[in-house]
């Protein structure tokens, strides 16, 4: 090799180093959906469960007097609750046989679960001289009053705290000649309408009371008392 050789060995730049590479890194995680949010709490409290309450005669006003077939101290004040006709949830009170007060808040609980609609619930005492005629006017269920049967002279199921009526403007008493109480229920007298509150052979609202062993008055051939049902006693 000559010496200009050499040189032109020795000045030809060397080759590059290899590009440096990085380390292999792990995968990355595929993103995924986050869960959703726990529901937040309600913040509308559970209706108060119903209660009970043993009535005075002075309680009891002038739905009692002496002589009638069943004593203050048989009876029981029960508070529950019911679907108002505007669908809100509201609390009346019933006055019932000391016997029938477990079925009777069993079945209004029903009845609310249904969501079948009540537009009031008080005790008849809250209408003068305990009238079941207002009571009824102002479409008023209700349950224990000292009352006969009209026209027969024997006590009522009422007087026993052993019947309930039921919206009685929205379902009527007829008698066999067609007249019919409350006075104003003439609306009502047609029984294919099926205004919210109306009782029809079949509703499930119905079922819940016969289930109980109550009898309907709307299944009765003459009166049809579409508003009363009522427990006898076993």
């Amino acid at each position: 090799m000559t010496a200009a050789g050499a040189v032109l060995v020795q000045c030809t730049a060397a080759p590059p180093p290899p590009a440096a590479t990085s380390p292999p890194s792990a995968a990355s995680p595929s993103p995924t959906t986050a869960p959703p949010p726990p529901p937040a709490p309600s913040t509308t409290a559970p209706p108060a469960p119903a209660s009970v309450q043993p009535v005075t005669a002075a309680e009891l006003g002038e739905s009692w007097r002496p002589g009638c077939p069943v004593e203050p101290a048989r009876l029981r004040r029960v508070q529950i609750n019911y679907i108002g006709l505007d669908g809100q949830i509201r609390r009346g009170e019933l006055i019932v046989h000391e016997d029938l007060v477990a079925e009777v808040i069993e079945i209004f609980e029903q009845l609310r679960q249904l969501r079948y609609p009540i537009e009031k619930m008080r005790t008849v005492d809250h209408y003068p001289r305990a009238d079941d005629e207002l009571s009824m006017e102002d479409n008023n269920t209700s349950a224990f009053n000292c009352r006969d049967i009209p026209g027969t002279g024997r006590w009522s199921l009422h007087a026993y705290g052993r019947a309930i009526d039921v919206n009685p403007l929205l379902n009527p008493y007829i008698d066999h000649t067609g007249a019919f109480q409350p006075k104003n229920a003439a609306p009502y007298l047609d029984r294919n309408l099926t205004d919210p509150g109306l009782l029809h052979d079949g509703d499930a609202a119905v079922r819940v009371f016969t289930d109980h062993g109550w009898r309907w008055g709307g299944y009765w051939r003459t009166p049809k008392d579409y508003q009363h049902f009522e427990r006898q006693n076993q």
